[in-house]
C-alpha cells in the first residue's frame, strides 16, 4: 500500500484556546440558536473560519466570500500562527476514558467515497451529494482548513501510542466549550511524526476507515479533482489542496464508542406509518418510536431507509437525521426511528468488503472539535 499519510505545516490560536475551538460544522441541527450562542461566547474564534451546515442555504455565496474573508483577517491580524511541521498527539477526555488520536495530513488521492476496496482511505457512510457540492464549494473560496475529521487504524496492542515520547512540548490543555471535556495537545516534531506515519501505515487493517468527517472529506477531494485538472503534473504532487487534516485514533481504544442518528419522520399520520413500518421490518415498538431488529452490516440499515422512503413517496412527509434522546427527539405528529449503534467489527467487515452504511447512520461519541488549521490554497 503506497503511503498516503503526510507531515503538515499547522495554524493554532495565538491565545485563548477556549475560546477558539468550536464543535463540528454537522452540529446544531437541533438547537436554532446553537451556532448563534457560540458565536456571542467569543469574538474571535474557529466558528468564522468554518461554515456550518445549519447556516448553509440560499445565501451561500455571501457565507463564501465572509468565510474567505475571515481566513485572510486570521492571518493578517495574526489571531492564528503557523508551527514548525510536525503533528498532534490529541488526548480527549471522554465520559468512556481518555480517547487518543494523532493529528497528520492524508493525500486525498488515496482516499474512496465510495469505499473502493483498492483504497488505503474509505468512506463509512455515504454522503448527501448537496452537502458535498455546498462544501466542496465553500473549500475551493477558503484558504485554510480547520476540519474535524477522524479516521481509524488498528492497533489491537496499542504499540504506537505506547511507544510514544512522554517529554513531548505541550500545545495546549484546556476545557472545550459546550460541554465537550478536557483537551490536551502535544507537539510532534518533524523526525517524529514521520516515523509515526510510517508506523501507522502498517496499521491500516483493512483500510483507514472515516470515523467522522464523510462528507468533509468528499468534500475535499471534489474540490482537489477541480484544481487538480488546472496543474501539471510536478505541480499536483505538493499543491496543498491535495491533503487534508486528520486524526488517527485506535478503533481498539476503550474510550472510542458510536453514538446511533436516529430518524424523525415527521408531516405524518404518526400511527399509520408506525403500522406500515411493523409490516415491512420486524421492530419493537414504544407509542410512536420503532425499534428495528436489524441484520449487522450496512444492508440492514439500508432496509430502514428504503421502509421510509417509500412511506414518504406515497404519502409525503419528511425524514430528519437526528442523534440524541428520544424524549428530545419525539414531538407531536411525528415518529421515530431508533436505530441500534454501529459495531466495530460491524464497521471494520464493512469497510474490508467496500461497503458503506447510509448517510448519517452514526457518529463518533464526543466528536472532534474544529481547532487545528491548515493552508489548503496558495493564495
Amino acid at each position: 500500500m503506497r503511503s498516503c499519510i503526510v507531515v503538515p505545516r499547522l495554524f493554532l490560536p495565538k491565545q485563548n484556546f477556549e475560546k477558539w475551538a468550536v464543535p463540528p460544522c454537522s452540529e446544531g441541527a437541533q438547537d436554532p440558536f446553537f451556532w448563534d450562542r457560540i458565536a456571542r461566547g467569543a469574538e474571535v474564534s474557529a466558528l468564522s473560519c468554518i461554515l456550518p451546515d445549519a447556516r448553509l442555504g440560499e445565501e451561500n455565496e455571501a457565507r463564501f466570500s465572509a468565510l474567505r474573508d475571515a481566513h485572510y483577517g486570521a492571518l493578517e491580524t495574526g489571531a492564528v500562527e503557523r508551527l514548525y511541521r510536525g503533528g498532534v498527539l490529541v488526548e480527549r477526555h471522554t465520559p468512556a476514558g481518555i480517547r487518543a488520536g494523532i493529528l497528520l495530513a492524508v493525500d486525498l488521492e488515496e482516499f474512496s467515497g465510495t469505499a473502493e476496496k483498492d483504497a488505503a482511505i474509505r468512506a463509512s457512510e455515504e454522503t448527501d451529494p448537496a452537502l458535498v457540492k455546498a462544501r466542496a464549494e465553500a473549500r475551493g473560496q477558503s484558504l485554510l482548513e480547520f476540519p474535524h475529521t477522524v479516521l481509524f487504524y488498528r492497533d489491537k496492542k496499542d504499540k504506537i501510542l505506547r511507544s510514544m515520547e512522554s517529554d513531548l512540548e505541550e500545545l495546549y490543555d484546556f476545557s472545550l466549550m459546550e460541554g465537550g471535556g478536557r483537551i490536551t495537545g502535544r507537539f510532534l516534531p518533524e523526525y517524529i511524526a514521520a516515523d509515526v506515519a510510517h508506523d501507522l501505515m502498517g496499521r491500516a487493517d483493512p483500510c483507514f476507515i472515516v470515523a467522522s468527517g464523510n462528507h468533509s472529506l468528499c468534500a475535499a477531494k471534489r474540490h482537489w479533482e477541480n484544481v487538480r485538472c488546472s496543474l501539471t503534473a510536478p505541480a499536483q504532487r505538493y499543491h496543498p489542496a491535495r491533503f487534508a487534516l486528520a486524526e488517527f485514533v485506535n478503533i481498539e481504544s476503550e474510550a472510542v464508542s458510536f453514538e446511533p442518528i436516529h430518524r424523525r419522520v415527521s408531516g405524518v399520520d404518526a400511527e399509520a406509518f408506525a403500522s406500515f413500518f411493523e409490516k415491512k421490518l420486524k421492530c419493537k415498538r414504544s407509542g410512536a418510536v420503532l425499534y428495528p431488529v436489524l441484520s449487522a452490516g450496512p444492508e440492514g440499515y439500508r432496509r430502514v431507509e428504503e421502509t421510509i422512503g417509500e412511506y414518504l413517496a406515497a404519502n409525503g412527509g419528511k425524514v430528519e437525521r437526528l442523534p440524541g434522546k428520544m424524549g428530545e427527539l419525539l414531538k407531536e405528529g411525528s415518529a421515530v426511528v431508533a436505530l441500534p449503534p454501529v459495531g466495530k467489527e460491524e464497521l471494520l467487515a464493512a469497510a474490508k468488503a467496500g461497503k458503506r452504511f447510509p448517510v448519517r447512520t452514526f457518529r463518533l461519541a464526543c466528536e472532534r472539535y474544529c481547532l487545528e488549521g491548515r493552508e489548503i490554497s496558495y493564495d
